[in-house]
């Protein structure tokens, strides 16, 4: 007679003797793994500021962010030209030569269409230059040295800028470099990334290209992590692995960031032909861009690593010819305890076929070894992907009920302390799973399972191989690896500790590819977005079965009360994952509570018509918070009165009207040319603004070609009232000349001319916020704007 059939419950690929011996060594070790993965991810200790002269040190870079975010320095303003003064001063005692570039430049990236007009501003860029011993090329380090009206900036990016002189000052000290460093203080980033574009296209020193090393901050704390690259990375991103002391970045993020509408000052220079590298610390994202973003809030080992990596990567690029570093294709790569893992993108496709092949080829092992039937394997691969969906839904429905419970997250990048509500989705994405496994371990089976699982991840690998090449690696490794383990187990004794040696190494791989990306992605899209950071931690849990399949007693041949034993016992883990995940959450919501030192926050503007003395407040809030619904009783669109706003609904109430003059709007010469009407103009702000808008009544003309300080300008139109307009940032006190080609459609051309301050505490009917309320990281928070319209 026969083996009586293996049942499904007991088809597992590991069957120790020792079960709990083997599921708790299988789970140190994995454990293990993931801490060096999490020691791989954090910061250094900031050094002294009596490191060595050659050193980064934090304590010194952090005196200059004390200097440069003292107070909020919009460009234009004087704080800005306070921060400038301090730069040039700074880097010219570094006997650098150095210069202040003084132009008018246009935008570059996406950012102008909220306006409806072509952007520019005048801009003030520094710029200071160690020359090399034999150039084979230049290197380019580049910070805005600006900050938005809101805040302060001490991370966004005093940090940048603070340590690019640390830099600077570290190489001056020792030998001269091969190639020539400039080093790129723009200004105007945070409005329109004028300031890089400006250099990139018109500087002298831009005008034979070259490396850009570009850092930023967009939070408070966290690992810097290099998030975008020009095309053709390989041989950027070996200088990246080799030079940079924390190298963390990931193909995924480049890939991600490349498709995304979201732009820095790299933008400016990759549309000049630029190749380069692109680096920021994201976490503590609650304060980007608020009043909070003070440099006492800056975390200095971010601020070291940012340094750390800089100076390596200057002095490696410094040393290199940099007469050919395109290589044809974009590299692979993600962190791996403290290092850098990269292969050729052109191999990204094999191995995702060769992934499936090997899962493929574990399935048919699976059958002919009577550990599986066709019914099981493919109920294996259908039921795995009811985790896949159901976590990510469970975590946008937490979310969902947290926001209803404290409405003001919905303003928010981030909560203020967000690391309960990470842990409470990542044991909810936990729970799901395994409460998944539970139920269908005993009817379809452990290795059925696994194998639905894995063949799920290697099925992703192939379509982000065809659709996000750089992103594949994430679930092609784990199911590669994951399908040889299983190969390897079923060749051995299941009984023997061997098959638990390969699934956990096969999991230890899945935790080395798959826990950075659950880390990162929490503070790179926010809690509102905690569903893609759930269907990760998902994806490493279907990579985890056959080391989960350990927690649960071995039931193949019990019944009865033993059966059910054995069931409840299996339970256990999902019921610990959810009473965890309800718990995390409360936690949260219990710590992270408004409060001076974290206030709510809230967005308000005022808009007034200087022709017609009305008046309104604005809000971007969609649900108002209790302090700003006392402004703010209904939605309106204000695309007819303040084009240059934007032309999205906002909420609005009325407001009493403040004796503030519009922008002034002269007529310096008017020609004809045929049936073209040709205005030169000059729009000239009569009080201290940051902005001037002007834009063109389509019903009265359409506008041909234009020319803002001279500098010819495209023309964007748009549907609605107003088309065609400019958007000038930073203007001079005497204004800025504006010529319009023009095909009238009547006999008077009508203009609305708009500029816009900032500050609304002298206003009429405002009344102050408490302490616990705060301001909104927005670039309108806080607008005054005054309009005009102008007949001619």
């Amino acid at each position: 007679m026969g083996a009586p059939p293996t049942r499904p419950a007991d088809r597992a690929f590991a069957k120790p003797r020792r079960r709990l011996l083997a599921s708790v060594a299988a789970l140190v070790a994995l454990l293990a793994v993931g801490a060096g993965v999490l020691v791989g991810l954090a910061t250094p200790a900031p050094r002294p500021a009596d490191a060595p002269a050659g050193e980064f040190s934090a304590g010194r870079a952090y005196r200059n962010v004390e200097v440069i975010a003292a107070r909020p320095h919009v460009a234009g303003s004087e704080a800005n030209d306070r921060v400038r003064e301090h730069l040039v001063g700074t880097l010219r005692g570094l006997g650098l030569q150095t210069e202040v570039q003084d132009a008018v430049a246009p935008e570059a990236g996406q950012l102008s269409g909220a306006a409806g007009g072509a952007t520019l501003a005048r801009v003030r860029n520094v710029v200071a230059r160690l020359p090399g011993t034999d150039p084979t090329g230049k290197v380019f380090l580049v910070s805005h040295y600006d900050s938005v009206q809101t805040g302060p900036g001490g991370n966004d990016d005093a940090a940048g800028t603070a340590t690019i002189l640390e830099v600077a000052r570290a190489l001056s000290t020792g030998p001269r470099p091969r190639n020539d460093v400039v080093f790129v203080l723009t200004d105007a980033e945070e409005a329109c990334l004028c300031g890089a574009a400006g250099f990139a296209a018109d500087h002298p020193l831009a005008a034979d290209g070259g490396v850009v090393l570009n850092l930023e901050a967009r939070g408070s704390t966290g690992p810097v992590i290099m998030f975008e690259t020009s095309r053709n990375n390989a041989k950027l991103v070996d200088v990246f692995g080799r030079a940079a002391p924390h190298p963390v970045g990931t193909s995924f993020a480049v890939e991600i960031y490349r498709a995304l509408p979201n732009d820095t000052d790299f933008t400016a220079f990759l549309d000049q032909k630029f190749v380069g590298l692109n680096s920021a610390y994201i976490d503590g994202g609650a304060i980007y861009h608020t009043p909070l973003d003070v440099p006492a809030r800056m975390d200095r080992g971010s601020l070291q690593m940012h340094g750390d990596n800089a100076l390596g990567l200057a002095r490696e690029f410094g040393r290199t010819d940099l007469g050919d570093l395109r290589s044809g294709h974009d590299d692979t790569y993600f962190p791996v305890l403290g290092g850098l893992v990269r292969y050729p993108g052109w191999l990204t496709l094999p191995l995702a076929v060769a992934a499936l092949l090997a899962v493929g080829a574990l399935g048919w092992l699976l059958r002919r070894r009577g550990r599986a039937s066709v019914g099981t394997l493919a109920a294996g691969f259908g039921l795995a992907l009811a985790p896949v969906v159901v976590a990510p839904l469970g975590a946008w429905l937490l979310w969902a009920a947290i926001t209803t419970i404290r409405p003001g997250y919905a303003e928010l990048l981030d909560p203020y302390r967000p690391v309960w509500y990470r842990l409470a989705v990542v044991a909810l994405a936990a729970t799901v799973l395994l409460c998944w496994y539970a139920l269908l371990r005993r009817r379809v089976g452990p290795a059925a399972l696994a194998f639905g699982g894995l063949l799920w991840l290697a099925l992703f690998g192939v379509l982000l191989a065809v659709l996000v090449p750089g992103g594949a690696y994430l679930t092609t490794l784990p199911a590669l690896v994951g399908a040889a383990a299983g190969l390897a187990a079923l060749s051995t004794r299941l009984d023997g500790p061997w098959p638990v040696v390969a699934v956990t190494l096969a999991g230890a791989v899945a935790v080395v590819v798959l826990l950075p990306p659950v880390v990162l992605l929490f503070p790179a899209l926010g809690m509102g977005m905690g569903a893609v950071a759930a269907l990760v931690a998902v994806l490493l849990g279907l990579a985890l079965l056959p080391v989960v399949d350990l927690l649960h007693p071995r039931a193949g041949g019990q019944r009865g009360l033993l059966a059910l034993r054995a069931r409840r016992l299996g339970a256990l883990p999902a019921g610990a994952a959810f009473v965890a995940a309800a718990v995390l959450a409360g936690v949260g919501l219990a710590v992270d509570r408004f409060d001076a030192d974290h206030p709510v926050p809230t967005h308000l503007m005022y808009a007034l018509d200087a022709g017609t003395k009305k008046a309104a407040w604005l809000s971007h809030e969609e649900r108002p918070q209790p302090w700003t619904d006392r402004y703010v009783d209904r939605t309106i669109s204000v695309a007819d009165d303040f084009p240059g706003i934007g032309d999205g609904e906002l909420r609005a109430g009325p407001a009493p009207a403040a004796t503030l003059p519009a922008p002034k709007l002269e007529t310096l010469d008017d020609s004809r040319d045929g049936d073209q009407r040709v205005l030169r103009l000059r729009v000239t702000p009569q009080r201290q603004v940051r902005l001037l808008t002007l834009h063109v009544d389509t019903g009265t003309a359409t506008v041909r070609a234009a020319s803002v300080a001279g500098r010819s300008v495209p023309v964007k139109a748009r549907t609605g009232r107003w088309g065609f307009g400019i958007v000038f940032h930073a203007p001079p006190p005497e204004g800025v000349e504006v010529t319009l080609t023009l095909v009238p459609s009547s006999d008077s051309v009508r203009l609305r001319a708009m500029d816009a301050s900032d500050g609304l505490d002298a206003l009429p009917g405002f009344r102050p916020r408490p302490a616990t309320v705060g301001v909104v990281g927005s670039h309108s928070s806080e607008m005054l704007a005054v309009a005009q319209t102008y007949s001619l």
